[in-house]
């Protein structure tokens, strides 16, 4: 499904943040990204979806080169995707239910459709009763469960996250480990960029170390 071989990634003007990187992800894994800050995690996951191009070496997920993408296909890869970044990007002037809409109002979905699923994943994360709140009033770990929601609600085949357990308690933390779970004992490929050490023993998943954007395991 995701196949890396030889990818380095060279920021203009920056920095070298991956270095020769090759690995392979089949359908259905569970698989942690782990290593110090700035080893090249978040920048790993973004080639998978395009938001950035390798400067060398290839980048293939289901048969598709993303280095070779046009930008007009960028959209119908992130389809097979659900996005789950640390900057949580709510919109804070609308709703729950709205901001887990918004995929599918941007696929066009039809309206009914799209609140049968938009509650269907509401009732997955456990805020089915929040469906008309603000995000502002959603305590943190809510607010992740939200992006969840919306990573989740088109039914993707991969699920990228990258440090979703980075700012919550050990309570929430857990929790959130558990919705990875279940997302990827019904099929779903689940990728997470983490150096959390207890969500890496909650949910024991093949680990992919990076240190100083070389892969140093696999």
């Amino acid at each position: 499904m995701i196949s890396l071989s030889h990818v380095s990634k060279r920021y203009p003007g920056g920095p070298q943040a991956l270095k020769d990187v090759g690995f392979t992800i089949g359908t259905g894994e569970l698989v942690f990204i782990t290593g110090h800050s700035g080893a090249g995690k978040t920048t790993l996951l973004k080639l998978l979806v395009a938001i950035e191009r390798p400067t060398a070496g290839s980048v293939i997920v289901n048969g598709q080169n993303i280095g070779a993408l046009r930008p007009r296909a960028v959209p119908f890869l992130r389809r097979k995707f659900g996005l789950i970044f640390q900057d949580h990007k709510l919109l804070f002037d609308r709703g729950v239910f709205d901001n887990v809409a918004l995929p599918l109002q941007i696929a066009g979905y039809r309206a009914k459709d799209a609140a049968r699923r938009v509650r269907a994943a509401l009732d997955k994360v456990g805020l089915l009763a929040y469906e008309k709140a603000l995000p502002v009033t959603l305590s943190g770990g809510e607010q992740q469960r939200l992006c969840i929601a919306r990573a989740i609600v088109h039914r993707p085949a991969i699920l990228l996250a990258d440090e979703p357990t980075g700012n919550l308690d050990a309570e929430y933390a857990a929790e959130i480990g558990e919705l990875f779970r279940s997302f990827n004992q019904v099929g779903v490929t689940v990728v997470i960029a983490t150096h959390d050490q207890a969500l890496l023993a909650q949910l024991a998943p093949r680990v992919i170390t990076l240190r100083h954007g070389e892969l140093a395991a696999a």
